[in-house]
């Protein structure tokens, strides 16, 4: 039976090109567990793979999509068993391995995830890669001992897909959460997301003093380079900054100031290989914690077919949080 999936090849003259087309089931990767998929989603990464702006991608031909979910059809692995509700979302697919923008994937078991009590396969890919990375990073700021008492927290490159879930989860949890945006006609957005202020990116995107006012008790930051190094620059005494992300730049022209008169402290925090654990704290938290109309506000529906015209408007920041990917029209 042969799937249909968006894949990408790569040109006599280097470009990237992206088109539709069907593939057959023994053209997937091996694996013990084939995955009727049902929903995917567009991150950031996935367009940068399409439109071939950045080397995401490490074999050709690929077929993107770094998340998934749907049901298991066939298992060889005694874990799962046909009709199990499943998902997938790191472990480098859609960069070393065929991804979630098709109608099935055939992957290794330990990289499977039930889909979490109460939450289905088109909630967990509104939520998707990016509000996953969200969690893992309220959750990393948590173990560095930021409260909702300890004071307003920032984040950064706040209309994206990480940006907006992170908003959402920390004023859940009663944080004062600042909104840094280049968009400041979406700021009501913000508000209803749960942003008590809103801060012009443009305050954090140049270049600025090692140190700063100290004015954030905690940070996301999806941004990099400059804006992670000012945000950096104006934490408070103590106070942690998580990193996921490089919408502005891979660079980060900071000094060690922050850290060594302010104590400072910078996690990263990867969603590609996280640690099962990790994982499955994060998806379960996301299944109790994140309102689910907070999901339908923030989440567009796109057609398979829909895809490869909406990775250039999601680089130019164009496209307000998230993109579910229906691969089945």
């Amino acid at each position: 039976m042969p799937y249909q999936a968006l894949k990408l090849t790569r040109g006599e003259d280097g470009a990237t090109q992206a088109r539709l087309e069907r593939i057959a089931e023994d053209e997937l990767p091996e694996g013990e567990v084939l995955v009727d998929v049902a929903y995917s989603s567009l991150n950031y990464k996935d367009a940068l793979a399409i439109t071939g702006k950045s080397p995401v991608v490490r074999s050709f031909p690929m077929v993107p999509g770094i998340d998934f979910a749907g049901t298991v059809r066939r298992s060889a692995d005694p874990r799962f068993k046909p009709g199990d509700a499943v998902l997938l979302n790191g472990w480098g697919l859609g960069e070393t391995r065929w991804g979630g923008l098709a109608q099935a994937a055939r992957v290794p078991a330990d990289w499977l995830l039930r889909l979490p009590a109460g939450m289905d396969a088109r909630q967990a890919m509104a939520i998707g890669t990016a509000g996953y990375t969200a969690m893992l990073c309220v959750m990393a700021l948590e173990r560095h001992n930021a409260t909702p008492e300890g004071g307003p927290v920032l984040v950064t490159g706040a209309n994206g897909g990480v940006g907006t879930v992170a908003i959402a989860l920390l004023a859940g949890q009663g944080y004062a959460v600042t909104a840094s945006t280049g968009r400041p006609q979406e700021a009501d957005y913000l508000y209803s997301l749960g942003a008590s202020g809103i801060l012009d990116r443009a305050a954090l995107s140049g270049p600025g003093k090692p140190l700063q006012k100290e004015a954030w008790a905690a940070a996301v930051d999806c941004v990099g380079s400059h804006t992670l190094a000012n945000v950096l620059a104006g934490m408070r005494y103590g106070a942690p900054v998580a990193a996921c992300g490089l919408a502005q730049g891979m660079d980060l022209p900071a000094t060690v100031a922050p850290f060594i008169l302010r104590g400072v402290t910078l996690i990263g925090v990867d969603s590609v290989y996280a640690p099962m654990g990790l994982r499955e704290e994060a998806w379960r938290r996301l299944a109790g914690e994140l309102p689910r109309g907070m999901l339908e506000a923030n989440t567009r529906e796109l057609g398979l077919s829909e895809i490869a015209a909406a990775a250039e408007p999601l680089l130019e920041g164009r496209i307000r949080g998230r993109i579910v990917v229906d691969v089945n029209r």
